[in-house]
């Protein structure tokens, strides 16, 4: 069995750092904002090159938190794409806000820079560019419209920890970056976890308060907050592999790099490095017109795989009568056509070159 990501071996390798650092943490009985959250927020900031980090309960949080601290409400209009996960869009509707869908590059799979221009209108206050499967999206030229026209720049980095763009790492770059810790994510804690990054002193402040109950000093409360922290035991776990971050995505570019060798004129269109930014590929995603017969073959051989995402979010059901017509030709036919294989930094030679060979059973 070839799984879409090995946690199990993860684990294994790291095992004795881990269950010391959560033993320790247990002793301790700081089990919210503690020692090890703090630490890893100071790590993390240091190692992305931003001035602040506030670790948040989860991905989605971190969106909605950033928002929030953008000013981000009713009435607003942000830019978006797509073709990502629908916390994306579901934290723009948490604020009351609505969310614009504009069409992908072909190539990458990011938004595409220009249709943001087009879509913007005088209720546009914030783009959210998503990095998608890890791979920057182009930051030159959406921080150029931003800085032209006003608007919050909000990075979705939840699958993209470590890539770096030409101005710097992911969620340095923006207004603020957003990130989740979902244990698949290439830094992954053991259940959910999530950070804002942030320059702002201002906002990093607003952060800190929104996340524990709209508080900055204990039993006084500022504004309506959230309960959104980072639980301590999951700190632990987030130090121990930010340590090994590097090392983990050179491992999946290695593994990236041997599948586009070995795929190379198969038919499949192989993932497109636009030269833009460092690639940490969370996902090694292919397009192919016999997408189904692959996956059977693959998940007759023991082979996991998976479609992200066969619906785009304005033809999601939840958006679908609010979009009715909107026609996003790029990111449709994308949603039909893409799969992702298994991708993680242990993945051996053989199991690639195992992945591989059913695939060209179906298209030989």
């Amino acid at each position: 069995m070839i799984p879409m990501v090995d946690l199990k071996n993860q684990y294994l390798a790291m095992k004795d750092e881990i269950d010391r650092g959560i033993l320790e943490a247990l002793e301790k009985c700081q089990f919210i904002l503690g020692p090890n959250v703090s630490a890893f927020e100071e790590e993390a900031a240091g190692y992305l090159g931003v001035k602040h980090a506030v670790a948040v309960a989860s991905g989605t949080d971190a969106l909605h938190l950033a928002l929030v601290a953008a000013g981000i409400g009713p009435g607003d209009e942000v830019i978006t794409t797509p073709f990502t996960f629908i916390a994306t869009a579901e934290a723009v509707r948490y604020v009351g806000a609505r969310p614009v869908f504009v069409d992908i590059d072909p190539d990458t799979f990011n938004i595409d820079p220009r249709k943001i221009s087009e879509a913007i209108t005088p209720a546009t206050r914030a783009v959210i560019p998503v990095h998608l499967f890890g791979q920057p999206a182009d930051m030159a030229a959406i921080e150029t419209v931003c800085r032209e026209k006003g608007l919050a720049l909000v990075e979705d980095c939840a699958q993209s920890f470590g890539a770096s763009a030409a101005r710097g790492m992911t969620g340095t770059i923006g207004t603020f970056g957003c990130f989740s810790f979902f244990p698949s994510k290439n830094l992954g804690c053991y259940g959910d976890g999530g950070m804002v990054t942030t320059n702002g002193d201002d906002l990093a402040a607003r952060l800190v308060s929104l996340r524990n109950h709209g508080s900055k000093v204990r039993y006084h409360h500022a504004e309506i907050g959230y309960n959104s922290r980072l639980d301590e035991i999951q700190a632990v776990i987030l130090r121990v592999k930010l340590k090994r971050i590097s090392a983990f995505n050179e491992g999946r570019r290695r593994v990236a790099g041997l599948y586009t060798s070995l795929l190379e004129n198969t038919g499949v269109r192989t993932p497109v490095e636009d030269g833009k930014g460092v690639h940490v590929y969370h996902q090694y995603t292919i397009l192919a017109d016999r997408r189904e017969q692959i996956m059977d073959r693959l998940a007759k051989v023991g082979i996991a795989s998976a479609v992200y995402y066969p619906i785009p979010l304005h033809r999601q059901e939840v958006f679908a009568s609010d979009y009715a017509d909107v026609s996003l030709p790029v990111a449709e036919s994308v949603a039909s056509r893409c799969m992702s294989l298994p991708i993680f930094p242990e993945m051996t030679e053989e199991q690639v070159r195992s992945v591989v060979s059913a695939v060209k059973e179906v298209l030989a």
